[in-house]
């Protein structure tokens, strides 16, 4: 499709777009009754399952102790009846391998009775653990690839759900994925034994303040999906957004986002008819949508739910993703979850905000109104800090990616340097601590809004800080650095482990320092506070992550700055974060060193997709544009000297001349994009320093080509038309 064709079609879409379903009558059919409608729940369970069977499912999922298997028949037996009538046909064992998206095979509940006939069929073992084909997953050399089997394993924590499609419904169990010898094959399984390793060092804590729970610590989570919105035609005039998510060429558009007028404005009506369906099929999932908005870049989102225990949020979230492409097709768009889609505006991100504790304690983030007085927050604090400083390396890795790299220290995402935002009062408290000298805690200020008829609000001791990639924000730490397509368990996992380190080393220190004595915990405690401040501080920064001075600061204090997907990976077999995950039985060597290279293999084929199609696109679209302008400019000169009259042709060697080099450039980039090189990291470090920078040599000819040509010679959909026809 050209062009010209995308964009006629796209205003055709949107001249005459209808929503295919009526609006919903939340007045006759409530909120309340669409919520979780569709998942295995507490109240479907304990409405369906008998009571002693539905007491020791609670105690699997409340206090993680092995279920019975001799009642996986039952709970099977009561969850295929349920999935029947409500229309199910197949069920399915979703898990989550690390190409990074979702994994599923269907199966149906049928099967022959012998005499001619069905029976539907759905057993414990079914239930519980399924067979999945391994051989075309990546290893990262964990198995051979001859060496096929591979086994899901029912997560009991995240609930089954029906996924309703046009053609029908499944029945959709999460579960963990492992190999035959029992290594993680997937992102669930780290991230349930994280949590494990975080519920013991937490506790650890808790009984030194002499606090009892009958619960697990365990940790929470809050995604933000922001994603971008654009018509379905121009998709299919754009092979680079088709095949990779993002644009490799466009010209900048006469306005982006300078005017700063998209953010929170009023949503198109196509596009809140779209978020608007796809929250309540979200609902029906059981996921708490509560937040959308538009968000700062022209034709871009944000959608986001309230918090979740950990696990169960992260499934969510590949839900929402999955719900937000299919709902924008039935509305002819095109959701587009690539961390940059367009270049010179805001790319998207995940930001996770990150607690822990449980339903008895509350978030064990919580300051309370004097939190220097608060000595187990301080600890729970000190912790992060320490674990931050310690380990940030390895929080960087876990958002390393391709498409990330675009976006890591522009505008709209901090830097690549890991650092902590505390606000103006724990800074100070801490600092108090550091001397030996607590006074107080600065408190709530009243601001005055100036107006008679409006109260004074109350405003908050600390701003918040949009350029740090871990922010406190009040009672929780807000991780900024997550990538819009990423799934956020790795992230979430090295969080737990960090925290589960830190707290294992407080707990140990507490213990050494109050020789068991409550009286003399507190003596203790600052002790700790003012250790670890001293040593650990140098990962607080309060300032401009994006300024300059920051990264010479940074760099100073001894932080390291891991620029690219490259360098950071390299960080998952360091010798401390094997130590890290060996020792909390979250990781094995093996596992990480699997990973590393999945990682790096999967980066250099994202590379190298995108420059073959560079070179497709430059050589079958751009150039052959640019060469009937040149054929037009020539006829013209032609004509001009025929009638004895001297030609302008400024920009006929502006045509030559950007036409030979971007023909010299393809030829450039051909040579290197395959070129030979054994070793996976020397040839993600070329694809990196000479493929890349050859791209987008490429680009900026390519772009430059667009602003010159005319427009029905111009065969891409533009950057104005895609962002601002809606």
């Amino acid at each position: 499709m050209s062009g010209s064709n995308a964009r006629s079609n796209a205003i055709r879409a949107i001249t005459s777009y209808k929503p295919d379903l009526a609006p919903l009558n939340y007045a006759d059919t409530k909120p309340t009754e669409i919520y979780g409608s569709n998942v295995f729940s507490d109240k479907v369970m304990k409405e369906r399952l008998p009571r002693i069977v539905y007491k020791s499912l609670r105690k699997t999922i409340e206090q993680g102790v092995q279920l019975d298997p001799s009642l996986a028949d039952i709970v099977a037996s009561t969850m295929k009846d349920w999935a029947i009538e409500k229309g199910a046909t197949h069920f399915t064992h979703v898990f989550y391998p690390l190409t990074g998206h979702s994994a599923e095979k269907h199966d149906g509940f049928l099967s022959p009775d012998g005499n001619g006939g069905v029976i539907t069929e759905f057993s414990g073992k079914m239930l519980s653990q399924g067979e999945a084909d391994g051989s075309s997953f990546p290893s990262g050399g964990l198995r051979s690839t001859f060496e096929a089997r591979g086994y899901t394993a029912w997560d009991v924590t995240s609930p089954a759900y029906l996924m309703e499609n046009s053609s029908g419904i499944v029945l959709c169990i999460p579960t963990a994925f492992l190999s035959w010898t029992g290594v993680a094959l997937d992102r669930k399984t780290p991230l349930l034994r994280s949590n494990q390793a975080l519920n013991k060092q937490a506790s650890r804590i808790l009984k030194l303040f002499g606090k009892k729970t009958s619960l697990p610590i365990i940790s929470y989570s809050g995604l933000e999906q922001e994603f971008f919105l654009i018509d379905r035609n121009f998709v299919f005039g754009r092979p680079d957004l088709l095949t990779a998510g993002r644009t490799l060429f466009g010209a900048k558009p006469a306005k982006g986002q300078e005017f700063e007028d998209q953010y929170y404005g009023v949503m198109p009506r196509r596009v809140m008819s779209c978020i608007t369906e796809a929250e309540r099929e979200l609902y029906k999932l059981g996921v708490p949508v509560r937040t959308h908005h538009n968000e700062v870049a022209p034709s871009q989102y944000e959608i986001a739910p309230v918090f979740e225990t950990a696990n169960l949020a992260i499934d969510h979230n590949q839900l929402m993703m999955t719900v937000l492409k299919k709902v924008a097709k039935r509305h002819g768009l095109h959701c587009l979850l690539h961390e940059k889609p367009f270049s010179g505006i805001n790319g998207s991100g995940k930001h996770l905000n990150y607690s822990i504790g449980n339903a008895e304690v509350g978030t064990l983030f919580e300051p309370g109104e004097t939190p220097h007085e608060n000595a187990m927050f301080l600890v729970f604090l000190v912790a992060a800090i320490r674990g931050l400083h310690k380990y940030g390396g390895l929080l960087r890795a876990t958002v390393a990616a391709a498409s990330n790299d675009h976006r890591l220290g522009a505008n709209e995402a901090p830097p690549a340097i890991m650092s902590m935002f505390l606000g103006d009062q724990l800074t100070d408290i801490l600092e108090q601590f550091r001397v030996g000298q607590v006074r107080g805690s600065k408190g709530k200020r009243l601001m005055n809004v100036g107006v008679d008829t409006l109260p004074p609000l109350p405003a908050d001791p600390g701003d918040r800080n949009r350029t740090s990639p871990f922010a406190f924000t009040g009672n929780r730490f807000e991780f900024r650095a997550l990538g819009s397509s990423m799934p956020a368990s790795a992230s979430q996992t090295a969080l737990n482990t960090i925290m589960s380190d830190s707290l294992d080393y407080a707990a140990t220190r507490l213990e050494k320092l109050s020789g068991g004595d409550p009286e003399k915990l507190h003596a203790a405690v600052g002790k700790l506070i003012q250790e670890i401040v001293e040593e650990h501080s140098a990962v607080i920064f309060n300032g401009d992550g994006y300024s300059e001075i920051w990264h010479q600061e940074a760099e100073r204090r001894g932080l390291p700055n891991y620029r690219t997907t490259p360098e950071a990976l390299m960080v998952y077999t360091s010798p401390d974060v094997v130590d890290l995950y060996s020792r909390y039985n979250v990781l094995s060597r093996q596992e990480l060193k699997a990973r590393q290279e999945i990682y790096i293999e999967q980066y250099c084929k994202t590379i190298r997709a995108e420059a073959n199609l560079v070179i497709r696109m430059g050589r079958t679209i751009i150039y052959p544009a640019g060469l009937r302008f040149q054929q037009e400019l020539l006829r013209a000169c032609l004509d001009m000297r025929a009638l004895n009259r001297e030609p302008d042709t400024v920009l006929l060697d502006d045509i030559d001349d950007t036409l030979r080099k971007l023909r010299e450039g393809l030829e450039h980039l051909e040579n290197n994009v395959d070129m030979k090189i054994e070793d996976p990291v020397q040839e993600a470090h070329h694809k990196c320093t000479v493929v890349i920078p050859a791209m987008n040599a490429i680009r900026t000819l390519a772009d430059h080509l667009e602003t010159i040509v005319p427009e029905d010679l111009w065969p891409l959909p533009s950057y104005q038309e895609m962002l601002f026809v809606k």
